[in-house]
């Protein structure tokens, strides 16, 4: 009779140190991303494995643990029978469970992996509690998930989501570095209003108890000396760092203090805003295309399986969408001609398109399956943009753009920036706009103006447009909204 034996299960941490050797007398401690790579290297292999148990089905003779330690969207498949003594341990795991595994690297006879462990030992290291709210059974809707933000990276759709925003955050860096832009940290804490909402949070050590009281406040008592608030865009400080190193790029969070409870807004969020000097608007618009293809290739790359999940879980046909965008021509067209095409169409709008306004979503959709791809739209009227963009010479417009892509609508913004120190002065003025609240700003235009540009586009946009997964609540791993700061 054969000798049973090497069965554990005990609440200790146990440590390997061994390294790779020949197979007959060495194991190999391994990540599952290492192994899913070099599973026909190892097969016959004794291998350890720490993860976390996304499931544990006991099948009377059979048991099958699928272990994941979060190096990889896919996971390893941990086999188990009735043959074996450790059959009753075994298929007592819990899921969520922390577990080190020891077992033999073979073929496997299933579908759906090309490889499995044989299970030879198994050491939980972290148990849970019943009440775990991630068990097998039942799919968590994403509502469920969000109240529980700390365990859905746990979960297939969140390993996905975090995984990709990851790699995107990375090429979006790989982009601009092969391309000598310089990484530019713009600070958090401003007195300037770069969109001129006036929607942002207050960053103040008053006593709020003794401002209440009196009705007064006086910021010459307050921190800086100054009302400052949390920063919603970095553009206006990037400007600065342009006319000094040509090329440069933020990355980082914004605030907008603005109380929406869309699916596509949230009060922190990421943006990538490049500025760069001596180059126009078209050159902007090169950039912008560029830098997009760039970013959505590298993720089609480099997250195939979590990109293959997206398309087969979350939205259908999105590796069809993403590869046309990548190979896609970008139409360029100005405000004026857009209106004109939606003016003549066969539609019915809900909101009618007008010259000298903004278009809405519906328009968006529209021009987009005209043109069947990307647009660029360019040269928007003034009176609906920002006062830091370039006055074109008809005084009724400014050289900024927006890129629609079809399934998302609007992604990125920009414009070349005003150079022209009188018109930038007249247009603040316009705007009601304090001169010398912007001092710094406007004497780049005294010392050494050129031409330059730059755009904006939200990273969590991106992301859904990437992922196909719909709310910007399930992007971020802990959203900030309305009412919403547990974590």
């Amino acid at each position: 009779m054969r000798k049973k034996e090497n069965i554990v299960f005990k609440k200790n941490y146990r440590r390997y140190n061994w390294v790779r050797s020949r197979k007959e007398d060495k194991i190999v401690k391994i990540d599952v991303k290492e192994l899913n790579l070099k599973y026909k290297e190892l097969l016959d292999t004794e291998v350890i494995i720490d993860g976390w148990v996304r499931s544990n089905r006991d099948q009377s003779t059979l048991g099958f643990i699928d272990l994941n330690d979060g190096t990889s969207f896919k996971g390893v498949q941990v086999v188990y029978t009735s043959d074996d003594d450790i059959y009753q341990v075994a298929s007592k795991v819990q899921v969520g469970s922390s577990i080190e595994v020891k077992g033999t690297v073979i073929l496997s006879e299933g579908a759906g992996q090309e490889y499995e462990i044989k299970l030879i030992e198994i050491t939980v290291l972290g148990d849970v509690d019943i009440d775990y709210p991630l068990q097998s059974k039942g799919r968590p809707t994403r509502e469920f998930l969000r109240e529980i933000a700390y365990l859905r990276p746990r979960t297939n759709l969140f390993s996905a989501v975090f995984r990709v925003r990851s790699i995107a955050a990375f090429a979006i860096h790989k982009y601009f570095q092969e391309r000598g832009f310089v990484y530019f940290h713009a600070p958090l804490i401003t007195a300037s209003d770069c969109e001129g909402a006036g929607e942002m949070f207050q960053v103040t050590t008053l006593d709020l108890n003794k401002v209440a009281s009196t009705g007064k406040v006086d910021y010459s008592k307050d921190f800086f000396g100054k009302q400052a608030n949390l920063t919603v865009s970095g553009q206006l400080e990037a400007e600065t760092f342009a006319l000094a190193y040509k090329k440069v790029y933020t990355f980082g969070p914004t605030f907008r203090a603005e109380n929406s409870n869309t699916k596509t807004h949230a009060n922190e969020f990421w943006m990538i805003e490049p500025e760069m000097a001596f180059m126009d608007l078209n050159d902007d618009m090169d950039v912008m295309e560029s830098m997009l293809k760039y970013v959505v290739k590298y993720v089609l790359d480099n997250a195939k399986d979590e990109m293959a999940f997206f398309d087969k879980f979350v939205e259908k046909g999105l590796l069809e969408k993403l590869n046309k965008l990548v190979n896609s021509h970008f139409t360029r067209i100005t405000h004026e001609e857009v209106i004109t095409i939606l003016k003549q169409a066969n539609v019915k709008w809900e909101f009618t398109p007008e010259y000298g306004e903004d278009i809405a979503k519906e328009h968006e959709k529209y021009i987009t399956e005209y043109f069947n791809g990307p647009v660029f739209i360019t040269n928007w009227p003034k009176d609906i943009k920002a006062f830091y963009m370039k006055q074109n010479d008809d005084g009724k417009t400014v050289a900024a753009v927006d890129l629609e892509v079809p399934g998302a609508g609007e992604l990125m913004g920009g414009s070349q920036r005003e150079e022209d120190y009188t018109k930038l002065v007249r247009r603040m003025t316009e705007l009601g706009m304090k001169e010398e609240d912007m001092k710094w700003y406007l004497n780049l235009r005294r010392f050494g103006g050129c031409v330059h540009s730059g755009f904006g586009m939200g990273f969590e946009r991106l992301l859904i447009y990437i992922t196909g997964v719909e709310n910007i609540r399930d992007v971020i791993p802990y959203p900030r909204t309305p009412g919403n700061c547990e974590y």
